[in-house]
């Protein structure tokens, strides 16, 4: 089965909208204290897509060897997750490492596609 993962975060809210043939579900959450007002846009864009992936993997909408078009409106983060490019924020790899390990233990197949910001029907919710 295939999904569409959208994604968003700022300093105090993460949120993620998925996608599969018919249904649509929105989640939003606020940043749990570690990261509350102590993450930059770009992390908080990171923890969502992780958050978002890891929590649509546990209520079984994905599951095991579906495809997930991951839609994402940062270049940075397309450049970094769909290649070998390293970041130098450990946050960041650490995440890519996390969202990789759930791919690999899933037999998830993903497609990072680039979307405008105006249509990451996630940051409604932020």
């Amino acid at each position: 089965m295939e999904h569409l993962l959208y994604s968003d975060g700022n300093a105090k809210r993460i949120s993620w909208t998925i996608k599969t043939e018919n249904d649509q579900r929105d989640q939003f959450r606020d940043h749990a204290d570690i990261y509350l007002d102590k993450v930059t846009n770009i992390q908080s864009k990171y923890i969502a897509l992780h958050v978002g992936l890891f929590w649509s993997i546990g209520v079984f909408i994905i599951k095991n060897g579906d495809t997930v078009r991951i839609m994402l409106d940062s270049d940075e983060m397309i450049n970094h997750l769909s290649s070998d490019a390293k970041s130098g924020d450990q946050m960041l790899e650490h995440k890519k490492g996390f969202i990789n390990q759930l791919g690999t233990q899933r037999n998830l197949k993903f497609i990072y596609e680039k979307i405008n910001a105006a249509d990451n029907s996630a940051s409604k919710f932020l």
